[in-house]
């Protein structure tokens, strides 16, 4: 890895971190435990839409570790594994085949991927098959917050994907 690379992928990581922190310290916008729109991810979408996966996977590896270090939840470590590596896994599949007019499409999936994720780490870390009747809020959240965060993501790319790559 060069120089310059790392020093993008550093950059890049330092703010997804800090949007992360800050987007921690805002008021929940529904009454609904958990939903939140993920405002970091718009930095890990980009980036793999710009710089790749292998640059992507790390800056969303690095967020999540250092994100639940800062917060002082290095429980929720294990749920946002869970739900950032289906949502990765989703992202690596659609950007074989979408356009980059069409990043908010692998976004919304890969929202809803981390949804699944993060009920699938709930269910095996407390042994409650039950909490799965929770999935459908949280898809639906998952839908608007992965809209979101793929069109700023989108955005974010036809206007600063030059100086990303």
């Amino acid at each position: 890895m060069n120089v310059r690379r790392l020093a993008k992928d550093a950059v890049l990581t330092a703010v997804a971190l800090g949007i992360y922190v800050v987007e921690l310290q805002l008021p929940a916008l529904t009454p609904i435990p958990g939903v939140k729109p993920g405002l970091a991810n718009i930095v890990t979408v980009a980036a793999m839409f710009t710089l790749g996966p292998a640059d992507a996977g790390g800056i969303l590896a690095c967020r999540l570790i250092l994100g639940s270090l800062f917060a002082g939840n290095v429980a929720a470590l294990l749920y946002s594994a869970a739900g950032g590596v289906l949502a990765y896994a989703t992202m690596l599949i659609f950007r074989r085949v979408l356009t980059k007019s069409q990043i908010w499409v692998a976004s919304v999936f890969a929202a809803m991927a981390h949804n699944v994720g993060q009920i699938a780490a709930a269910m095996a870390l407390t042994s409650t098959p039950s909490i799965v009747v929770y999935l459908p809020v949280l898809l639906v959240s998952g839908v608007a917050a992965g809209l979101l965060t793929g069109l700023a993501a989108q955005y974010t790319v036809k206007r600063l994907g030059k100086h990303l790559k």
